[in-house]
Parts: C-alpha cells; structure tokens; sequence
C-alpha cells in the first residue's frame, strides 16, 4: 500500500535544456495545483507517475496553476516540464479556469495524450476533443460529495464527471469501487489503476520531531488537507476523550481558508497536547512517518487515500475510518472505526496505543506494499492505457 512523501528535492532546471526527442511520445497532465511538493492527492499521483513515465520513455508536461507554483515561467524537475499557466484565484472558479486555459495551451502544443485528472477539470474534456486532442480521464473520487461544495457547484461536478466519461479515448479510475460506479451509471469501459506508494528507508534523525516538540513514537500523527471530509476534528475531539500521553500531531494545511479550517485551528489550540505543524514535505514528512506510534485517518471522504498507504508503507499501526475507499485497501477489522463516530475512535485510539509499537512484523508489510502498489506499476499501467488509445487512433 503506500509509499513516503515527496521525492527528496530535485533541483529545478530551465525548461530549454531539455531537448525534446522526436520518437518519444508526449503526455500532457491537467487538473492539478501543480508539482513538486504541492498539497494534495492528485498531485502526489502526478508528480510520481510523471517522474516514472519520463524514466518509461515519454515526454511528460504538467500544467499547473502558476499561484501554486514556485517558478512563474516553464521549468523542468525530475524530467517533467513545468508549465505554469493563470488561474483564477477564488475556490469555486480556480478549477474550471485553469482547466480551459489548459485545454487552449494543449490544443496549441498538441501532445499525443491530455491526461485529465479529477472529475471538475474533466468538464473541459469536450472541449479538448473539439480541438482534436486524445483525452485520458482519471477519477480520483466523487469530488460532488465533498463538504465544502455548495449545490452549484455539486451540480458542476457531477456533469465534469459525466463529460469525462460520456466523451474522452479513455478512462481511469483508482479503486474498485470507482470503476464499478461508472461502468453501471455511464455504460462505458473503465480501467482500474490504483494510487501508489514509493517505499523510502525510515528516517532515524528527529530534527523535525524536535522542532515540534515530538518524541520517538511518542505521538499519533494525521496527515491531510484541513478540509471537512478529512475530520481532523473528530480525531483532536476523540483525542481529547481518550485522555492519553501522548501528544496529536496534525500535519497539513488549507490551500484556502475556511471557516472549516479556523475551527480545526481553534479546537486544535484549547485542547491539550495537540500540534499543527501545516503542510510538511520532504525528510520533514518522512521523519514524522518514521517516528509516529499511530496513524489516523477519520476521512468521510476518500479516492484512494495515498496518505494511508505511505503510512502503511512505513510500517505504522494504523486506525481509518469505515468508508468503502478505506475498507477498500482490506484491513484488519480492528483498524477500521465508523466514521464520524468519536466514541468509537477514542475507544480505538485507546486500544491500538496500549499495545507498544513492535517493528517485528513491518518488514513484511512494507514488502506487501511496495509489491502491490510501486508508483513504477502504477506508471506501467497508465501507460497502457495510453498506448490503448493510440493504437485506436492508428487504426
């Protein structure tokens, strides 16, 4: 199941230095923040299989969102080109702009596939199929039922969902349950790729855990967006009730602040023992798996969630919530509590910590892991997918 965060820093080259070759084949990704480093899911499930396709023999562009962005002009890292572009900068419009101006710029450079990840950016794939492009959809999870959408918005979604499937050369989706769904709703072939995981050796420094306030093991660790499907406050509220030693550790940001965020921010600060440390990456994050007692993840709302795998990967004893993304990943029954129950988690909590943590027995699991889910198969795949298409495009 998962692998650690980020790739350690690569540095950033001009894009020009990069010479294209004729004979490879091109991918352009759109639907993301942008890479490297930047919060979220689909942005990791980017940022790796891009890494691992250039290695496959593809030229990769991403298209990112230039607010995102740490260059504003074009860039290459770990062989991907970077390209910026504009997008608004509210939440309800920032998707849907940046994805038309994505399909425009693609339409220009003409790659042999516009990979469309997430359902909102895929209201733009009849657009790219106007302009002749070969698109490619992933669906990353039912976006329509996240919280902090408004109906409109919902409403948006669902039809991006509908377009995606109903008009592009192909179609992705990164669990079982995804696929099932669309192939009953939509009528149309789906093919399973899961999210993936790059097993990194643990980290045994703790300057980061020093930093924070942290002891080895010492600490239950959460990490994700500070968005409502994430339920950081039903875990600090179960934290609180459990009353244990150890300290709470929620690691993330808002890419915009809420009212959602404010409230986890406030709970967080008048309970005891907990610790924001924002949004970590790199040998930071990496320390915090490496070091963690426990891992929790009280989503409502999961695709396939990557932050679960890489804790897994890692070895860690873990506790999720009861939905289907969740129980997709076939835990034991004990590593799972229902969702949104507090009671429960805190009574979870206080079970999975008066069991110390033994490393007897993670070799096996993060062996397991990295044979199911190697961002290396999970770019293999894709790129089948890919080669699909193609193919039908030479018939």
């Amino acid at each position: 199941m998962p692998v650690p965060p980020l790739s350690g820093a690569s540095a950033f080259e001009p894009a020009k230095t990069l010479e294209k070759a004729a004979v490879r084949p091109k991918v352009m990704m759109l639907g993301s923040r942008g890479i490297p480093n930047v919060q979220g899911g689909v942005e990791k499930h980017i940022e790796m299989i891009g890494t691992e396709l250039v290695q496959m023999g593809w030229d990769v562009d991403v298209i990112g969102r230039r607010q995102y962005l740490p260059n504003a002009s074009k860039s290459v890292w770990n062989g991907i080109r970077v390209i910026p572009l504009w997008a608004p900068k509210t939440m309800v419009l920032e998707a849907i702009g940046h994805s038309v101006a994505g399909v425009l710029f693609a339409a220009r450079h003409r790659p042999d596939v516009l990979h469309i990840h997430a359902v909102g950016p895929a209201l733009v794939a009849p657009l790219a199929r106007l302009f002749g492009l070969k698109v490619i959809i992933t669906h990353h999870g039912y976006d329509y039922e996240r919280q902090k959408w408004g109906r409109f918005a919902k409403r948006m979604l669902k039809t991006g969902e509908a377009f995606g499937m109903y008009t592009s050369n192909g179609r992705i989706a990164i669990s079982q349950e995804i696929v099932r769904a669309m192939r009953e709703e939509y009528g149309v072939a789906v093919d399973f790729v899961p999210n993936g995981v790059s097993v990194q050796p643990k980290i045994t420094s703790t300057e980061a855990l020093s930093a924070f306030g942290l002891a080895p093991r010492q600490y239950i660790v959460m990490m994700a967006r500070l968005v409502p499907e994430k339920r950081q406050h039903d875990l600090i509220l179960a934290f609180a009730k459990a009353n244990r030693p150890e300290k709470l550790v929620i690691v993330g940001g808002a890419d915009h602040e809420t009212e959602y965020s404010a409230y986890v921010k406030a709970l967080a600060a008048e309970t005891p023992s907990v610790v924001m440390t924002g949004f970590q990456t790199g040998a930071a994050l990496s320390e915090l798996y490496s070091n963690a007692a426990l891992f929790v993840l009280p989503s409502s709302h999961e695709g396939m969630p990557i932050a679960l795998l890489e804790a897994l990967s890692y070895g860690l004893p873990v506790l999720a919530s009861d939905i289907v993304a969740n129980r997709e990943l076939k835990l034991a029954p004990a590593d799972y509590f229902p969702m949104g129950d507090v009671d429960a988690l805190a009574a979870a909590l206080e079970r999975k910590l008066s069991v110390p943590f033994h490393e007897d027995g993670t070799d096996q699991l993060i062996s397991q892991i990295q044979a199911e889910y190697s961002w290396k198969k999970i770019a293999e795949r894709t790129a089948d997918v890919y080669r699909s298409v193609l193919r039908r495009r030479r018939r």
